[in-house]
């Protein structure tokens, strides 16, 4: 649907994320993320949140353009 929802973490690490997307389960399906260290726990947001996972290959931006997008307009 390409919903895009801004919220400010805690810290920039795993933990953080794990909570964001537990608050968020009802509205995600999937993510398309990069291989930053607060994606390092993505199997337990998997299983918190039945959304599935999926990485971007690195230095290839264009995998995730409307993320990139997205943080242009921020």
């Amino acid at each position: 649907s390409r919903l895009t929802i801004v919220k400010r973490l805690h810290g920039r690490d795993s933990q953080s994320m794990t909570e964001l997307a537990s608050q968020l389960q009802d509205k995600l399906k999937t993510l398309t993320v990069d291989h930053g260290k607060e994606f390092a726990n993505y199997q337990t947001i998997e299983q918190l949140t039945g959304t599935q996972v999926y990485f971007a290959h690195a230095y290839s931006p264009h995998e995730r353009g409307s993320n990139e997008n997205r943080n242009r307009v921020l």
